[in-house]
């Protein structure tokens, strides 16, 4: 079966001080849904990014925040496996309702390693 990526995204002035207890009982019963479904792999919030870039040189610089300008940021992640997208995108629905926020999807594509010798 497919598995997705589902990325909640928070507004960069997100403060999360204000979310209520019901709003965060609302996520967590969303996750337990999940889990009790067999389709939730993983799922977190997450925090503060760090953008790595190689440059011509070679070096690698690091810096504070992502890559391109945003107004919004990558507050959390699901891993899901679910039969088809339609699927991810019913589950990815319930958590746009739930965060009251944008939600990505993208499916993940595992290519196995090959066979060591």
């Amino acid at each position: 079966m497919p598995h997705y990526l589902v990325s909640g995204y928070l507004p960069t002035d997100f403060d999360p001080s204000v979310m209520t207890e019901a709003k965060v009982e609302e996520i967590h019963a969303l996750n337990r849904e999940m889990i009790a479904a067999g389709v939730r792999r993983f799922a977190g919030g997450l925090g503060s990014a760090h953008t790595l870039r190689t440059q011509p040189n070679g070096d690698v610089l690091v810096t504070d925040g992502p890559y391109l300008e945003t107004k919004e940021l990558v507050g959390g992640i699901s891993i899901l496996e679910t039969a088809d997208l339609d699927e991810a995108l019913m589950w990815a629905r319930k958590g746009a309702k739930a965060g009251g926020s944008t939600v990505e999807v993208r499916e993940i594509f595992f290519v196995p390693a090959p066979a060591l010798d």
